[in-house]
């Protein structure tokens, strides 16, 4: 078996003050998507941001076998680890080819594959980003990731708050993407998570409370409604309406 491209050990950390993220450690393989799911604020989305070091946190992380949990974010970004991060977070005044030419790191962006898998994007290159619809915004968030040769990707809720279609060509996105490059994917429908993920990595109260193959934990429906609240393929748990938990501010 290979290496796996991200591994975690130990994970610990806090936001102002309060403890998220506690003693995670789990493995992502070097191809395909791995899911990393949970209620609403358990720590999914500061276990992404505690691994690229955006909060304070203490650990091991590894990538391709090499720690960088010492390293500050920006070295993290340059070693190849792109970030899709949640709530889409484009520059609104700039323009959709101002957002992506700012996310350039590579001599050579790959600006044809940006164009093949987001044709729409091409078209509204000259728009402002703010005047975008969520999908359109989520689309731009996900290109900008995708410009540079990562060797792995952290895709923060992608599908969040999009319409059915949206969902679907967002998936069909990360489909492609998930040939040339690992994932690891923070997502409440689980119709996508199994369209996408080979395996699953389950959060509790910022802690790690199941691991293994995706299609395995979710067609056991009594263990994906013990830890996730939801039957079967429901699209998101009984508790995402927006409140003022840990994942909501994280």
């Amino acid at each position: 078996m290979s290496e796996p491209i991200l591994a975690v050990s130990g994970l610990n950390a806090r936001i102002a003050g309060q403890q998220v993220v506690e003693d995670v450690s789990f493995t992502v393989p070097s191809t395909g998507v791995t899911a990393l799911l949970g209620r609403n604020g358990v720590g999914k989305t500061s276990t992404i941001k505690a691994i690229l070091g955006l909060i304070d946190r203490t650990g091991d992380v590894r990538l391709a076998g090499d720690r960088v949990d010492r390293m500050p974010t920006h070295r993290i970004v340059q070693r190849g680890v792109g970030y899709v991060p949640e709530d889409r977070e484009v520059f609104a005044g700039l323009t959709v080819a101002e957002n992506l030419r700012l996310a350039e790191r590579d001599a050579e962006p790959r600006r044809e594959l940006v164009e093949r898998l987001f044709p729409d994007l091409v078209q509204r290159k000259a728009q402002r980003a703010g005047t975008l619809s969520g999908g359109q915004q989520q689309m731009v968030s996900l290109a900008r990731a995708l410009l540079n040769d990562n060797r792995v990707l952290l895709v923060d809720e992608p599908t969040k708050g999009l319409a059915p279609k949206i969902v679907g060509e967002v998936a069909e996105a990360l489909e492609a993407v998930a040939d040339t490059v690992p994932i690891l994917l923070v997502e409440q429908n689980l119709h996508v998570v199994r369209q996408l993920a080979s395996d699953v990595v389950v959060l509790s109260g910022g802690k790690v409370v199941h691991t293994g193959p995706a299609a395995e934990f979710l067609d056991d429906d009594d263990l994906v409604h013990r830890l996730l609240g939801v039957h079967g393929d429901h699209a998101a748990s009984d508790d995402t309406t927006n409140t003022t938990t840990e994942e909501g501010r994280a």
